[in-house]
């Protein structure tokens, strides 16, 4: 009766944890692969154009290396948001996005500038395959920093509603992920862009 009841417990032993995954974060994943995976695909069509011929080169507008530098100096605050957040400085992670917002809108800005530069060197994105590749990459990618400012946005919101904190960080995170990732592939196609032009 006694080694019944000894034995009893080894059957009732914890389950071990298997691994999970957090469901948005694996969404965050794939977004960022199908978005890597589309990037790959319009720049090994630029190759193929290129070595086609009829390829006028010119030379990239210096707007672009600026725009380039204020994307890397957002990145840093937005790795500060994620510092203050580990350590409840609320105050330091909304004031870390907000910098990181406003200065994605410098870089649009800077982007729209950098296309009119062009328009004025009379390139345009008819006419010459080299120039159109160009714009349409970058127009793109300032479409993904766009959806990268509406998610800022969702972050700021629930950092003033002291829904991120340092138990609580997917939202940050996740939100510092997808800008890093879309300063990463900024840098991509500018060194990309800068030597098969």
């Amino acid at each position: 009766m006694n080694t019944e009841i000894t034995s009893a417990p080894s059957l009732m032993e914890e389950a071990k944890p298997t691994f999970s995954f957090h469901p948005k974060k694996f969404m965050l994943w794939l977004t960022i692969a199908a978005i890597t995976m589309s990037f790959a695909g319009w720049t090994s069509a630029y190759l193929v154009r290129r070595a086609e011929g009829n390829w006028l080169e010119f030379e990239i507008p210096m707007i672009f290396w600026y725009s380039t530098g204020v994307l890397l100096v957002s990145s840093l605050f937005m790795h500060l948001s994620v510092r203050a957040a580990k350590k409840d400085q609320f105050g330091q992670l909304k004031t870390a996005i907000s910098i990181t917002f406003a200065l994605g809108l410098v870089f649009l800005y800077l982007q729209v500038e950098g296309f009119y530069e062009l328009v004025h060197q009379k390139l345009f994105l008819v006419g010459n395959p080299a120039v159109s590749f160009f714009d349409v990459l970058i127009f793109i990618h300032g479409l993904h920093i766009i959806s990268g400012l509406i998610v800022l946005i969702f972050a700021f919101v629930a950092a003033w509603r002291m829904q991120i904190h340092a138990k609580k960080r997917d939202r940050i995170e996740m939100a510092a992920m997808y800008w890093h990732f879309l300063d990463a592939l900024w840098l991509y196609l500018f060194i990309f862009l800068l030597n098969f032009r």
